[in-house]
């Protein structure tokens, strides 16, 4: 039996405030979760289409984009701190804001409680480029990886390599410049299947960058990836941790996932743990992984320094990793906290409705599987009643999605 978690239950009267770095509904969720435990929450971003513009769990706040005006988002972050009053724990919910904060560390640490000892290195970790070369050096097993930053060194990559490879951005962001309806808006990675689509590839993602990300993929199924979702305090000491494992993803193979479950895995625990302890990491992370049926080994698909979409997971599974990196911030002795043996599975509701006919078509799921992922207990990410504006939205865009599939297939009929 797990024993009650020694920590604090509840903020008491006078603790500081939180400044979610983020309106997704990542930074959503990580306010939900600290609203419960009684802290005061806002949120901050530059686009107002974000659900945190939406919630009822605190304010949202529009800031500049940090990217194109950095100065005056510094600026923006230090009078937002002067008006939230003391000194606001920020966190950071997406790896735009981890860069900018990494970039302002100096000025904003009057300012805000934050890892500012170990920033660099989060920020280091957000590109793909460097998280790789960290890992490996760290003796975390990658795929073969190599940044290119021209269709030469692509090419000359894809010579020697094992296809099917992807293609990714250095930083996810750098594909959310391109418009809606372009075959790589809003994604993270790209399948190139052969060497003779490789150039193609690349010269369409070089619209944004050319400094690109070239990958053999890890073979094995999507139930074969494992989530490591952890929070190092300010000694770099372990003080929260568990793991999931994803069931499907969005997109099917190369997304992100978008129903996952816990799981045990000691092996895999035991080398995210010491690739983190051996950076001196502090704070929150995320190390997404999976078990290459090539040779068995388990490799790293990437890491994500900062709270993450699975890290709403946690405080369901009995360890809730923001509320742990809250209470570490503030400078409260935490005790490790491990997993609960609760099982439960963690939805992305509008994602995983959309991937589900791409399993289908493969024939990797049977609707009667599809069904009894969806037995009791459930978590959803993007759907909770309370926060009712982001509900309907996601009511809203799911039965959207559901309509367009049924009229498609009802003029496919009177096609044929």
């Amino acid at each position: 039996m797990v024993s009650p978690d020694p920590n604090p239950a509840r903020a008491e009267p006078g603790w500081p405030a939180v400044v979610v770095a983020s309106a997704h509904q990542t930074g959503v969720g990580l306010m939900r979760n600290l609203v419960r435990r009684g802290v005061t929450v806002c949120c901050v971003d530059h686009d107002l289409a974000q659900p945190g513009f939406r919630t009822v769990y605190g304010k949202a706040h529009r800031c500049p984009n940090p990217d194109e005006k950095p100065a005056e988002w510094a600026e923006f972050m230090v009078a937002l701190a002067a008006k939230t009053g003391g000194k606001p724990a920020l966190i950071c919910c997406s790896d735009q804001f981890v860069t900018a904060v990494a970039a302002h560390a100096g000025r904003l640490k009057e300012s805000f409680l934050f890892c500012h000892t170990t920033i660099a290195t989060q920020a280091l970790l957000s590109t793909k480029q460097r998280q790789y070369e960290i890992a490996e050096a760290h003796g975390v097993p990658v795929p073969r990886t190599r940044f290119v930053k021209s269709v030469e060194e692509a090419m000359a990559f894809g010579a020697g390599a094992l296809f099917p490879c992807v293609l990714k951005p250095v930083q996810f962001r750098e594909w959310e410049r391109f418009p809606a309806g372009h075959p790589l808006s809003g994604r993270k990675v790209i399948m190139v299947p052969s060497l003779d689509r490789l150039e193609a590839t690349y010269h369409m993602a070089a619209e944004a960058s050319s400094e690109l990300v070239v990958q053999e993929i890890i073979e094995g199924p999507d139930t074969a990836k494992l989530v490591y979702l952890s929070c190092y305090d300010q000694g770099g000491k372990r003080i929260g941790a568990c793991m999931m494992r994803e069931l499907r993803t969005f997109p099917i193979h190369f997304g992100s996932a978008s129903m996952v479950e816990p799981v045990t895995d000691p092996e895999t625990n035991e080398v995210c743990d010491r690739f983190l302890r051996s950076l001196g990491y502090v704070g929150l992370c995320e190390i997404e992984l999976k078990g290459d049926t090539r040779d068995g080994r388990v490799k790293m698909i990437e890491a994500n320094p900062r709270y993450t979409g699975t890290s709403d997971s946690t405080p369901y599974g009995g360890v809730d990793l923001g509320w742990l990196h809250y209470l570490d911030l503030i400078g409260k002795t935490v005790v490790p906290t491990g997993p609960s043996p609760r099982s439960f599975r963690h939805v992305m509701l509008y994602f995983d409705i959309c991937t589900i006919g791409a399993y289908r078509r493969e024939k990797l799921v049977t609707w009667r599987e599809v069904l009894w992922s969806y037995r009791p207990p459930l978590a959803f990410y993007d759907f909770h009643w309370r926060d009712w504006r982001n509900a309907a939205h996601t009511v809203y865009r799911v039965a959207r999605f559901l309509a367009g599939r049924l009229a498609r297939l009802i003029f496919r009929q009177r096609v044929s």
